[in-house]
């Protein structure tokens, strides 16, 4: 059987998947690859090595120095051009989140949208869409901090959130932008969404002075004293632009 050249279908589905995993993740045996391979119909080794392919294109990584194995073809390079950071459209083609990690996602809202049954066909489609972006969100953020909290490196994925920066109600342009989001754990999650905690544009921890009286002592010197000043564990790709976390510090956080 002759060779068989790869679908735009096929190439969005894979970049898709690459923004959902990290790097060191990206080969023949990761489940979320063998998933893809088969829905695709090919091998986990033809997925893997076109993962790879995108990671030699990709910048972020090629500052790390990074850079893959350089074998990107013609139609790997428009793909990438055309649509990274096309988050929406990404969000699309991507796997559903129970194929991406072994573990089920928490069913919060983490955009603030309202839970609630959908009331008609039109509305339920919307709110498929909502869930997909959501999920790819999640997924993306998570994978580019590795699957750890950025402030305490805590690893259990029920206590990870993936945070929006400048928050979802503010910029709906950003809503699907992991640049605009930090794996949190869920007690400094709700403090960063309240502004109580921020970050320097040296990604290091600010603390509102506010919390000192509010928590207990104990919690207050575990949770935040002990991180003030900390500079966080930044993600391997989709790092935060200054912008966004100057718009926190300036409109979100209670100095």
């Amino acid at each position: 059987m002759g060779r068989r050249n790869w679908t735009r279908d096929e190439l969005l589905k894979t970049l898709a998947l690459y923004c959902q995993i990290p790097f060191g993740q990206m080969h023949a045996r990761n489940l979320a690859v063998v998933a893809l391979a088969d829905s695709i119909d090919r091998t986990p080794s033809a997925v893997a090595l076109k993962l790879v392919n995108f990671a030699s294109l990709d910048p972020d990584l090629r500052e790390r120095g990074i850079h893959g194995m350089g074998n990107s073809s013609t139609a790997d390079r428009e793909i990438w051009e055309e649509y990274s950071g096309e988050w929406d459209i990404l969000a699309g083609y991507a796997m559903d989140s129970a194929s991406v990690s072994t573990t089920q996602l928490d069913r919060r809202s983490e955009s603030g949208i309202p839970q609630r049954d959908p009331s008609g066909p039109t509305e339920t489609l919307r709110e498929i869409e909502v869930r997909r972006g959501q999920n790819f969100f999640r997924t993306v953020v998570l994978a580019a901090y590795d699957g750890r909290c950025c402030i305490t490196s805590i690893a259990i994925s029920q206590l990870l959130r993936a945070s929006h920066i400048v928050p979802w109600a503010k910029a709906p342009s950003l809503r699907l932008n992991p640049r605009n989001g930090l794996c949190l754990n869920a007690l400094h999650d709700a403090a960063f969404d309240r502004g109580l905690i921020s970050l320097s544009d040296k990604f290091e921890v600010m603390v509102a002075r506010c919390l000192r009286k509010e928590v207990p002592a104990a919690i207050y010197q575990e949770m935040f004293q002990k991180v003030e000043g900390r500079r966080i564990v930044v993600s391997e790709r989709f790092r935060p632009l200054p912008e966004m976390l100057e718009f926190h510090r300036s409109r979100v956080f209670q100095d």
